[in-house]
């Protein structure tokens, strides 16, 4: 039978879901293609404030990575947007000139920042809050400027500008009413959020119309409706958000607010649907998850022939970790002539509850500091409990009765996603599930915002009783196993396992294929704990590392030579630009690691260009050792106390191709002036007169961290013997993909130098490293030579478009 051709246009978190709950109701029944115009998997979009704050990366909120596109045969082309739909052919049209034809199309464009219309918000310095874009720009601008404004008061604002402080930025916020998160908080609230925000060094305009944004073409500053003018350099937008309805409008299908739908997501054009923020449902458009999620289960159900309950709206809850303080509302916030309240405030801790009652009927609710009770007022006002179901349960907990044990099974535990207890229980039970992280990888609960953890982990101790373990609760490795990293590895050593499917097997994996996180990690861990014997699974190993490039948004990849120390000499540049010229290479970029990146190169003359190049690769796509960059050093530098370029060679040479669990990146300074940036990288060497200063655990990414000085050695070979030790103990104890900037703050510097400083210890140490590299093949040049991996490596293996 045919397959159903499913086109999802908009590559975010609502229309994504929809297509997860498909497949898991029909795995093998739908051929889909998805069309996003961010070059980026799918990510959590909740979490981008985190990212601002530096508290985490892009690749830590993808919810899907490029594998899971991959493995679900899903077609996805990132950095495209659909321009035009053909209602009646049934095509959609890209703005790369791509036609898709498809049996049901669903539209889930998402919405767009509101950018007030004033004089001046063209100018340069001027930007919204919605997505990894506006972020990055705003990083970039925390390093030129120091004088941030951000226009709304609300959680989206104050996420920015706590992320903005946390850059370093003085920041003002400006907000048109005389509180902050009106719609979310009541006055009381609010005014405790302000005084813990100023606390934290936020500046507060409030009551404030902004009415022009000034400066030439950079912004200067605002002017206000009163006359009133502050300076500010960046200037961010957070004041709403509109639904991204052009596409609807423009292929004449009906919109309002939004693309109008009925109770099953459907418009009124056959075979269209619509889902998530572009989507106006009875009048209303949501732009929090929950609904969204709620939407594409009811959607999914459709589009699979499957009778489900109709979509009849939600009930509108926040509860969100605001710039690390807690708080929640639900339902009627304000109250009113007709509502009596329950009240409590409690300054010492600065905790503040109010739950508004009507008619004897809980109909709202807000809490600031301790928000544990949410899930459960939640299901009172969705339920209109009568308040006295609200004080019993009050007395319960009082006279010692867990919370999640007094909630009902219908009640919500995971406001994202929408699962409740009885979900979370029933997979406990059904499932034999022990762990927070099983319960999330198999309901989702906990996957979005993570506020729901604590609740989740109440809950599996209050179903297991006796058997709940608490050591059990440390971190798998992925949902496929209860099992933390240590362990796994313990059991490698102990049953002697040699192969990902064998570990799968033997230490009872739930899935049969394992998955895109734990398969590369096993394969990583058998080679390290058993170099000699180990053969490598290429087919274990991400998309980048199997096609020996790196993937760009638009479906070419870039190659990337290795230059020892960033050396290197006329042989080699003729090689890059016969290469170039050949295979005509579209950009030769010079690379912050002192290499040569050749941009645009087409998937089939990989081969062909790494065999014209005859020099090693680069591994800028590998969890290895990427580069070591280095000064000209004492040999040309007047201030040069050492020879950096040397000894930077010989440790690239050293520790190339050996795998890390992430890349690992080196730098050699000849003198204090730090001219190869040794003290952001993962290991850096200083040269000081007579001396070597040997720094670790930096890391010049978005979560910037300073390197800590490890010790001081007099010789380059000291440094070497030093390094390969530190290197190896990092492959043997850091979880994959743990860059050493987080593995030396969880492992601690000092315990870290107590085993580097100890003279047995290096010595073991490095022969452990000289096994694996005793062994090591470049898999580039063996896959050069083996007409089988070619095949395999550049034919079978399937790449979503834009993938990178």
């Amino acid at each position: 039978m045919s397959k159903q051709k499913i086109v999802l246009i908009g590559n975010g978190m609502a229309g994504v879901r929809c297509i997860e709950e498909m497949l898991k109701i029909q795995p093998n029944h739908f051929e889909i293609t998805i069309f996003g115009s961010e070059p980026h998997p799918n990510y959590n979009r909740i979490l981008l404030s985190k990212v601002l704050q530096g508290d985490t990366t892009i690749d830590d909120i993808t919810l899907n990575d490029w594998n899971w596109y991959e493995e679900n045969g899903i077609q996805l082309y990132t950095g495209e947007t659909v321009t035009h739909i053909d209602t009646a052919k049934q095509v959609v049209y890209s703005d790369k000139d791509r036609e898709v034809r498809y049996d049901q199309l669903i539209l889930a464009t998402g919405s767009l920042p509101f950018i007030l219309p004033i004089p001046g918000v063209d100018k340069e310095g001027v930007t919204g809050f919605r997505d990894i874009q506006d972020c990055e720009k705003m990083m970039e601008y925390s390093n030129k400027y120091k004088k941030a404004a951000v226009i709304g008061g609300g959680l989206l604002g104050l996420e920015a500008a706590r992320g903005l402080l946390d850059l370093g930025m003085e920041v003002d916020v400006i907000h048109l009413s005389d509180y902050l998160m009106d719609r979310q908080l009541d006055s009381a609230a609010s005014k405790l959020l302000q005084k813990e925000l100023e606390g934290q060094g936020m500046n507060f305009l409030l009551g404030k119309n902004t009415q022009e944004v000034i400066g030439n073409t950079h912004v200067e500053g605002l002017r206000f409706s009163d006359g009133e003018e502050i300076k500010a350099d960046l200037v961010v937008m957070a004041v709403g958000i509109k639904p991204h309805i052009q596409l609807a409008i423009d292929s004449e299908i009906p919109v309002n607010r939004g693309i109008i739908v009925n109770d099953y997501m459907e418009t009124n054009i056959p075979n269209v649907y619509a889902v998530g923020e572009c989507a106006e449902h009875r009048g209303v458009v949501y732009g929090l998850v929950a609904p969204l999620y709620e939407q594409g289960k009811v959607l999914a159900k459709r589009i699979c022939g499957i009778e489900g309950d109709p979509y009849e709206g939600t009930v509108l809850s926040t509860q969100l970790k605001v710039s690390g303080v807690d708080v929640f509302s639900a339902g009627e916030i304000f109250e009113s002539e007709q509502t009596k309240t329950i009240k409590s405030f409690n300054d010492w801790e600065g905790t503040y509850k109010n739950i508004l009652i009507q008619d004897g009927k809980i109909i709202g609710a807000v809490l600031f500091g301790d928000t544990k009770e949410g899930n459960k007022l939640l299901s009172f006002i969705n339920k209109r409990a009568d308040v006295t179901e609200y004080l019993e349960a009050e007395k319960g907990e009082e006279a010692g009765a867990s919370l999640v044990a007094t909630m009902p099974n219908e009640e919500i535990i995971c406001g994202c996603n929408g699962v409740t207890k009885g979900d979370i229980v029933q997979a406990i039970e059904s499932q034999g599930l022990t762990s927070v992280e099983e319960v999330k990888g198999c309901t989702s609960a906990s996957r979005s915002c993570g506020g729901c953890k604590s609740l989740v982990a109440d809950l599996l101790e209050c179903t297991l009783g006796d058997a709940f373990s608490k050591s059990n609760q440390k971190e798998p490795i992925c949902s496929c196993t209860t099992l933390s990293r240590d362990d796994v590895i313990a059991e490698i050593r102990e049953k002697n396992l040699t192969h990902t499917r064998e570990v799968m097997s033997v230490l009872g994996w739930t899935t049969s294929e394992g998955c895109s996180k734990c398969r590369p990690a096993l394969n990583y861990y058998l080679g390290m704990v058993n170099p000699l014997e180990y053969k490598d699974e290429r087919e274990s190993r991400y998309v980048n590392e199997r096609l020996h490039a790196n993937i760009q948004k638009d479906g070419t990849f870039s190659v990337v030579p290795r230059m020892y120390g960033g050396v290197t000499n006329p042989d080699q540049l003729r090689k890059i630009a016969d290469v170039a010229d050949k295979y005509n290479v579209p950009l030769l970029k010079v690379t912050g690691g002192q290499r040569i990146d050749m941009f645009g190169v087409k998937k089939e003359d990989l081969p062909k260009v790494w065999a014209d190049l005859d020099m090693p690769s680069g591994y800028a796509y590998g969890k290895t050792l990427r580069t070591v960059k280095t000064c000209v050093g004492e040999s040309f530098c007047r201030f040069g106390t050492q020879d950096s370029m040397s000894l930077g060679i010989a440790l690239e040479k050293k520790l190339e191709r050996v795998g890390t669990p992430h890349k690992f990146k080196m730098a050699v300074s000849a003198c204090p002036r730090n001219c190869a940036e040794s003290g952001i990288k993962d290991l850096g060497v200083v040269g000081v007169d007579g001396a070597w200063e040997i720094y670790v655990g930096g890391n010049g990414g978005t979560h910037l961290r300073a390197a800590d000085l490890l010790c001081k050695v007099k010789t380059s070979d000291e440094v070497i013997e030093i390094t390969g030790a530190y290197f190896q103990y990092y492959r043997e104890t850091a979880v994959y993909l743990e860059r050493t900037s987080v593995w030396v703050e969880r492992m601690g510097l000092d315990s870290i130098r107590a085993v580097i400083e100890d003279k047995q210890n290096r010595i073991e140490l490095n022969q452990r490293l000289d096994e694996a590299l005793s062994v090591l093949q470049d898999p580039w040049k063996e896959a050069l030579n083996s007409d089988r991996i070619l095949k395999d490596l550049y034919q079978s293996v399937k790449v979503p478009a834009g993938v990178k």
